[in-house]
This record gives C-alpha cells, sequence and structure tokens, in this order.
C-alpha cells in the first residue's frame, strides 16, 4: 500500500452497540474517529450530537465510498466474515472484535485474502494489550517462577447472556489467546465441559482444560450465571506463584514464593512471602486501538494478527466438539425419555439429539431432524419436515405438507396450515450452497399467530404475536402484533383479536364482537395495537 504520513488518521467503526461506543469513544480520546456505521438511526442521531465531525453512515457501502485509512468491526460474531471480507475487498486495513469469525475455514480466508490485498488484519483479543498480561509474559520469561505447570483463568459473572453465542464463545476467547501468548504453544488436547440453564441450545457455563506440550495444564472456568463479578489469572511454576485479578480494586501482580521442593525424596512446601509485582498503568482498548492505528501505514502487526484468531478459533472449535460430544449423549437419554410420553407414528423418523414435549403427536410420514425441540402438546401433522435446531414452542399446530427450515422458531401456539413454506436464505443457488447456520436468516413467529394455507414467509421476518396471515399470502416484512395480512406481497387489511376473529372499530378501541377483548393504539401509532386493559 501507498506509505504516507499518518498525523491525521482517519478511523471509522462500524457498530455502535454496547462494545462499538467503547470503540467509538476511545478512537474519538485518540482524535482517530471520523466515522460511524449503524443502521440504528436514533444511535447515529446521538452519535452526531456527541462527536461533531464524525461522518454517520446507515450501510457499509456507503461508509466505504469515503476515504477512511481503516475500520474497527464491533457488530455481532455472526455478521464478522462478511463484513470483513468486504473490507478486505476494498484494500481497507481493519480490526474486528472476536472471535474473527465462527468458523476456522472462514478466518482462514479472510487472512488469506488479507495477505493478497496487503492490509493488516487484527482481531479483538483484549488482554494481548494489558498492561498487566505484558508484565505476566516479562515475569515468565525472566525465569522467576521456574518452569510453567499449570495456569488457570475464571471469567465469571451475571449477564448479560447472548442469544446468538453461548458463553464459551462469548468469554474464553480471551483467556484461550492469552493462554497460547504465555505457552507460545497451542494445546495438545482439549476437553470441555458445561450447562445450559437460561437457553437449552446455548451453554451459560463451561469448564475447559487444555493440556499442552511439556506436561503444561491450563484450564478455564467461564459463566455469566455468577453472583459476583471474578476475573482471575494464577500461573504455577516449579519456583513460584503469580496471580492477577482484574476484578480487584488494586490490581496488583502478586507473587508468591510457595512450592513443593522434594528433600530427600518426601515433597515439603515451601511458604515464602507474597510480594506485589508493579506495572504500568493504561487501558487495554486504548492500547489497542493505539497499535491498529500506528499500523495503518501498512507496516505488519505482529500481535493479535490474523494468525492468532485461526489459533484461537481452532481451540474453541475443538471444545465445542468436546462439549457437543456429551450434549449429544445427554440429549439421547432425555429423548428416549420424553418419547415414552409423547407420540410418535411408525412411519415418521425422529433423529438424535431431539426433545419433545409431554403429549405431543407426530403423525404419519414426517422427519424431525436432529436437536430439534418441540415443546408440550403439539400437533405435528402428515408429511411434516422439522429442521435440526428448530425450536417450537408449546400448543403449535403444524398441518400436512409443512417444512420448518433450520433458522425458524415458532413460539406458543402458532398455527401453520396446509402446504405454507418457510425459507431460511434470502437468494438460494444449487450451484453456490449456502448451507450452516450462519447463511440462514431467522424467522420468529410469535405467540399466537396464525399463517394460512399455501402463504409463505420470507426468511429474516418476525410475525407478531396473535396476527394472521391469509391463504396465500407472501409475507416480505416484518408483521405487526394483530395485524391481518392478505396478498401477495402481503398488504395488511386490518386487525384480528387474539382469538382469531376480526376487530371492529368503534371509536378510540378496537373491540371483539365475538369474545369482546378491547384493543387500543399504542401511543396513537395507528400501525400498532395492544389490548386494553384497565
Amino acid at each position: 500500500m501507498q506509505n504516507k504520513s499518518f498525523m491525521n488518521k482517519k478511523i471509522c467503526v462500524i457498530g455502535a452497540g454496547h462494545w462499538g461506543k467503547n470503540h467509538i469513544n476511545t478512537l474519538s480520546e485518540l482524535g482517530y474517529l471520523r466515522g460511524v456505521v449503524d443502521s440504528n438511526r436514533e444511535e447515529l442521531d446521538t452519535i452526531r450530537s456527541r462527536h461533531k465531525d464524525v461522518n454517520t453512515h446507515e450501510s457499509l457501502d456507503d461508509a466505504l465510498d469515503n476515504d477512511y485509512d481503516g475500520f474497527t468491526v464491533a457488530t455481532p460474531s455472526e455478521t464478522h466474515y462478511e463484513i470483513a471480507k468486504t473490507i478486505i475487498k476494498k484494500g481497507k486495513h481493519l480490526l474486528v472484535e472476536k472471535p474473527l469469525s465462527l468458523k476456522v475455514s472462514e478466518a482462514k480466508e479472510l487472512v488469506r485474502l488479507a495477505k493478497d490485498a496487503k492490509v493488516n488484519l487484527m482481531v479483538g483479543h483484549l488482554l494481548l494489550f494489558h498492561p498487566a498480561i505484558l508484565k505476566i509474559k516479562e515475569v515468565l520469561n525472566s525465569g522467576k517462577i521456574g518452569k510453567l505447570q499449570y495456569i488457570y483463568s475464571n471469567r465469571l459473572n451475571l449477564g448479560t447472556v447472548r442469544t446468538e453465542e453461548n458463553i464459551l464463545w462469548s468469554f474464553a476467547p480471551h483467556d484461550i489467546s492469552v493462554f497460547g501468548y504465555l505457552t507460545n504453544n497451542q494445546p495438545d488436547e482439549v476437553i470441555s465441559r458445561g450447562g445450559a440453564y437460561t437457553q437449552s441450545h446455548l451453554h451459560d457455563t463451561t469448564m475447559t482444560i487444555l493440556k499442552y506440550p511439556e506436561n503444561v495444564v491450563g484450564h478455564i472456568f467461564v459463566s455469566w450465571l455468577h453472583p459476583f463479578k471474578e476475573h482471575r489469572l494464577v500461573l504455577i511454576g516449579s519456583k513460584g506463584m503469580l496471580s492477577y485479578t482484574d476484578s480487584d480494586a488494586d490490581k496488583d501482580i502478586k507473587y508468591y514464593e510457595k512450592g513443593i521442593d522434594f528433600v530427600g525424596g518426601v515433597p515439603i512446601k515451601r511458604d515464602g512471602p507474597t510480594t506485589s509485582i508493579k506495572y504500568d498503568a493504561g487501558m487495554p482498548l486504548l492500547n489497542e486501538l493505539k497499535y491498529f492505528a500506528d499500523h495503518l501505514d501498512g507496516t505488519p502487526v505482529e500481535r493479535s494478527d490474523g494468525k492468532n484468531a485461526i489459533e484461537v478459533l481452532e481451540v474453541l472449535e475443538r471444545a465445542q466438539v468436546s462439549l457437543s460430544e456429551v450434549d449429544q449423549s445427554n440429549n439421547d437419554s432425555r429423548t428416549n425419555d420424553l418419547n415414552e410420553k409423547a407420540f410418535v407414528h411408525p412411519s415418521s423418523y425422529v433423529d438424535e439429539g431431539c426433545v419433545l414435549g409431554d403429549g405431543t403427536k407426530i403423525w404419519h410420514f414426517s422427519h424431525i431432524q436432529s436437536n430439534s425441540f418441540i415443546g408440550e402438546n403439539c400437533s405435528i401433522g402428515q408429511n411434516v419436515n422439522i429442521g435440526s435446531n428448530v425450536r417450537i414452542g408449546n400448543g403449535v399446530k403444524i398441518q400436512n405438507n409443512v417444512s420448518v427450515y433450520e433458522g425458524v422458531e415458532l413460539e406458543d401456539f402458532v398455527f401453520c396450515g396446509p402446504s405454507m413454506v418457510f425459507t431460511n436464505i434470502r437468494d438460494p443457488r444449487s450451484k453456490y450452497p449456502q448451507r450452516g447456520a450462519d447463511n440462514y436468516k431467522k424467522t420468529l413467529v410469535r405467540e399466537g399467530a396464525s399463517l394460512g394455507a399455501n402463504s409463505t414467509i420470507i426468511c429474516g421476518n418476525t410475525v407478531g404475536k396473535h396476527s394472521f396471515v391469509g391463504a396465500g399470502a407472501v409475507v416480505t416484512k416484518d408483521v405487526p402484533d394483530y395485524a391481518l395480512m392478505a396478498g401477495v406481497p402481503a398488504a395488511q387489511m386490518g386487525w384480528v383479536c387474539e382469538c382469531g376473529k376480526r376487530l371492529d372499530e368503534n371509536g378510540v378501541n378496537l373491540i371483539c364482537s365475538k369474545c369482546d377483548r378491547k384493543y387500543v393504539y399504542v401511543n396513537d401509532d395507528k400501525s400498532r395495537i395492544k389490548e386494553f386493559t384497565n
């Protein structure tokens, strides 16, 4: 790339959510913030009010038409691959928050593309820029604690619970990157175990054991269901021990002159003094973003680069496989128990790992694919296909000849009429397969909605609660709660009651002539209604 002075570095942030705001504020402090991309117009209005000289964009394409020197990406993990690929192809340097992608294969492709385009690709492994971690590495290299034997890390808190990724993928990348940095190795063996409590398909807590060369063992305990915050790192060596607790007020690195010595073949405890090790202060995110900005001239990055991103993802994938093997075994046992309380016609197939609720009935020639969850008292008609990993609530009725593909979720009491259609890919091509959860556009059908016979729900939309989609309609956008939809493309024709009766308007209130429920417009917004309660 062209060498030039970067006294006035211009960086654009993609994503103005929780962590994106930290990027925005830190880059503004450094004097490098020039643009922000987000689809939320209200968020962009707030940014313009706080950062007067910053451009705002509702699309990445719009931002790429500007002369920014680099981009940082702080969007949901499942979007990282496509966004990063687009930026790289424009020849721009970028820093992507962790994880770089949800697949090792995609991360490798991004690294290759960045190399070919001669752009720097960094990943947000923030702790590699933490002054305490850098000091611990320095102490370890000095031999002060002797040969490294064991590392453990606890990263615990209460919330924020994610819905798109489990705790392993959300919290553990930080610790995996640090373990690799301290050991200069990849683990030979990865074992992970955990539990899913708030959402049956996502782990809330995991314990991962990593066995490195030269008999170094590490464990990583992560949880967002913990009564207090704890971020702790401990290193055990043959001569001494180190601990650092980021959640403590003093944030000191502690050196423990402790260990076990063998005297005459007998293990003797060595219990020396505990001292504090000082290190330079500094904010990790500021250090990381400054490092990124300092390399916008094309000088290759050596820390938290694409190679590091791939190494972390490889460990994450191995840990996920280990988790899934155990969960599959547990699901198989639970499926057998639940099937005794459900009915499955002999002509139908229920794959391993599925959960069927009490009272649910699966009728003739249907197929329930692996790891799907179907709630209680559901009726699954003839020739129905439920895709892998689909979630279906209680009391759902699916009529004949319906396929509920992966990426679709049905809440309680949804009705799917005969031969209605879901999709899960926007631009299908037989020649260019797009299989895999990362490519599916999510569709949510809210509680009590009815989807008429032969209707079609285009993927990526939400169908509101108790709405009614008429027979043959094609839904191409979100449907409001209680809306009556008909036509191709579907347009709103009025409102329906929770009981299914079309509502009659009487003054301000919308009143059901069948059950007498009353509805009112939400804040005088004629596009939304809610049930009126005294």
